[in-house]
This record gives C-alpha cells, structure tokens and sequence, in this order.
C-alpha cells in the first residue's frame, strides 16, 4: 500500500524505502547513467529524506517528495562530474586560446539571453551550457517535456533573429555596430 505515510514513523518510512527504491533508482540512473553512482546517489537521497522525516508535511505524496530529492542529488552529481571532467580536459589541454575577433564576444550573447523571457532563458541555459536532457530539465523544473521542447524552440528562434545580423556581419570579414 502506498499513500498513507505517518511523517517520523519508522516504519513508513521502511515501507516508503521498499515501495519506491526500484523506480527510484531506474529514474536516477536514467540521469546519472553510471550504476555506482546512481546507487550512491539513492542512498544520498534516502540519508537526506530519512533526516528530514520528521518534518515531512504530506503536503505531496510522500513519493514525489523522495522523487525530488533523488533527482536534485542526481542532478547536482552530474554537475559536479561535468565540472570535473572540464578541470581534467583544462589540465590537459592547457588555458584556451584567445578567443576569436569575429566570433560574438560574450557580452553580445548575455545580451541576448537576458533579453529571453526568464523561462526560456533557464531551459537554453541548462540544456546548452550544462548540458542536461529535456527529460531532465522537465524533472528539475517540474513540467511536461513537451514545455521545455517549446520553450527552447521559442529561445532558439528569438536569438536567430536577434543575432542573425551580427552572425551575417562577422561572415564578411566585418563586425556589425551593436549600438553599444
């Protein structure tokens, strides 16, 4: 049976652990898509929802609750991976070389994403700069995929028309005035 959780009961919470590990852990491991790390990544997830049991409101299901724990701690591991991956690739490689003149400079593209509405901006960033999944920005911002699919065709259309002329400029060997 689930459902009927007594928030600090022990023994709902056993019961909580043994109804929702395995999807729990086929959902994480979707995310992480390493097997240790998404074990160690449940197990987190169980410590941080067993210590705040006794606080759990019941104000959603018990379930969705540990689901969104596990999926933060996921989350925050692929972060923390990716970060390390780009220290290991830059103690390779060695410091980038200077960026290219023609290319947009950072300035013109901040511009640009501060000018997205807000939801569109957090779904480009997350899926091109972090580089998460639609499936996973759908589970971190809690909507359907299908929203994060619109929002990031909406993004992506607004900025090939904002940055299509200075795209077209560069291309000619010449930068376009940006009224800066």
């Amino acid at each position: 049976m689930t459902g009927d959780y007594q928030a600090g009961s022990k023994v709902d919470f056993d019961r909580l652990y043994e109804v929702t590990y395995p999807r729990l852990f086929g959902t994480v491991l979707a995310i992480v898509r390493d097997r240790a790390a998404a074990e160690d990544c449940v197990q987190e997830a169980f410590l941080r929802a067993y210590r705040r049991w006794s606080s759990w409101r019941g104000e959603a299901p018990a379930e969705a609750w540990i689901f969104r724990i596990a999926i933060n701690v996921a989350i925050s591991h692929r972060r923390a991976e990716r970060l390390h991956e780009v220290g290991e690739l830059i103690r390779r490689l060695g410091r980038p070389q200077p960026e290219d003149p023609t290319r947009l400079t950072d300035p013109d593209l901040l511009r640009e994403l501060r000018a997205l509405p807000p939801k569109q901006a957090v779904a480009l960033i997350l899926r091109h700069v972090h580089g998460y999944t639609n499936r996973e920005i759908a589970f971190a911002l809690g909507v359907p995929e299908r929203t994060i699919a619109s929002r990031l065709a909406g993004a992506r259309a607004q900025l090939k028309v904002r940055l299509q002329p200075a795209l077209l400029g560069t291309r000619r060997g010449h930068r376009v005035p940006t009224g800066d």
